[in-house]
């Protein structure tokens, strides 16, 4: 029988794929059934962009680019993160990668050597840990509490710590919560590296772009104290309607970056040149890029608003992102209430045991969706609740 590697025979598979995948397949045979496991923008890719491709094809720009990128891409992205994040960096501190998950295991490989510790906050994304035991490191979840609105404690960083933690994974906007940094939050995580300078930090931040209210994506790479510790990933995805055409970028400002490059270049050789072409443009679709997010915050309203009265329900108010996080005051486990949401009441979700929720039942639904779906979608639910 064949031995295949263990540690990634072992991981379990990425629910929120897996279960997007089932919903899709449950759709062709009923289309009644409502999909929201999902995290990809129901907007069609601005058409500028598009064009911009269309161009770029005929012109033949088909073959092998620079490994790091485009070089005026690189800059433009150099620019943006200076005048909209405050992180000072230069082209040569960026990589073109092919998404932003990608990017996240290239920044996880190249910190963590087998044994070595990470530290990742839950609720969290889901390929987290499955990207850092894929690295041969062990993921040291710290579970933040909904009852205080997930604020971040530095003991509870500081009980999570060890000689061997390496890195700390941080994600604001956060998926499935919707939860952003406040400068409390921030403060309390500062502290706790100053205390731990051998830790380093990636920082996710695609969702950067979808905040509500005056909530604001704020970047530890832009803190001079820290600036030479944080690896930050973002991409095109979330912010320019994207998903599908995998284009993300990290910024690494420290020793990591040619070991990381060193694996890109053995691994993908370069990202499709006539894709960063559209990615340049991207950086200038601002007035898109706005309408998505007021789409999104009018829907988040929504949301609140015909959520907010059904019994047995308590919806965590989204601060940024695209995710409807929500809570049943039930017996039954959040993997048994989402297979029955979908099997039942045919809605598709993702179970919150899958961003390592261990405080209640909660699945996550994104809000990514028409006005129809989610008015249907809540009519549902309190059907479903009801008859619970």
């Amino acid at each position: 029988m064949n031995q295949f590697n263990r540690i990634i025979s072992e991981i379990e598979p990425s629910r929120s794929v897996t279960l997007m995948a089932k919903a899709k397949e449950m759709q062709r045979e009923d289309p009644s059934v409502i999909n929201l496991c999902g995290g990809e923008p129901d907007f069609p890719t601005p058409e500028r962009i598009c064009r911009e491709v269309e161009k770029a094809l005929k012109e033949g720009d088909t073959h092998y680019s620079d490994f790091r990128g485009n070089a005026d891409l690189r800059a433009r992205i150099a620019e943006k993160l200076l005048t909209e994040n405050g992180v000072s960096c230069t082209a040569d501190d960026i990589l073109i990668t092919p998404g932003g998950k990608f990017a996240v295991y290239l920044a996880v490989r190249a910190l963590i050597n087998p044994g070595d510790e990470a530290i990742w906050l839950t609720p969290g994304w889901v390929s987290y840990p499955s990207i850092v035991q894929a690295s041969g490191g062990m993921p040291v979840a710290v579970h933040l509490d909904q009852e205080e609105e997930y604020k971040v404690h530095r003991k509870m960083l500081e009980a999570a710590a060890s000689d061997r933690t390496k890195l700390l994974i941080l994600n604001s906007p956060n998926n499935p919560t919707g939860k952003v940094f406040s400068k409390e939050d921030l403060a309390e995580i500062k502290a706790f590296l100053m205390a731990h300078p051998d830790v380093s930090v990636l920082s996710d931040e695609i969702y950067e772009s979808i905040v509500y209210e005056d909530f604001h994506a704020e970047s530890l790479a832009a803190d001079p104290d820290l600036s030479e510790r944080v690896i930050v990933v973002n991409g095109f995805s979330k912010s320019s309607a994207m998903t599908g055409w995998r284009i993300g970028y990290l910024m690494c400002r420290n020793q990591a970056m040619p070991v990381i490059q060193k694996l890109f270049q053995h691994t993908l050789s370069c990202v499709s040149g006539f894709l960063q072409r559209g990615a340049l443009v991207a950086l200038d679709c601002k007035e898109e890029t706005e309408q998505m997010r007021k789409a999104y915050s009018r829907r988040r309203d929504l949301l609140l608003r015909e959520l907010g009265n059904v019994p047995g329900l308590k919806l965590f108010t989204p601060e940024g992102a695209f995710y409807a996080w929500i809570r049943f005051d039930v017996k039954e486990d959040s993997q048994t209430i989402a297979t029955r949401l979908l099997e039942e009441a045919k809605i598709g979700g993702v179970p919150g045991d899958a961003y390592g929720e261990e405080g209640g039942t909660f699945v996550r639904f994104s809000f990514a969706a028409s006005d129809e779906v989610l008015l249907e979608m809540t009519k549902r639910l309190r059907r479903f609740m009801t008859d619970l």
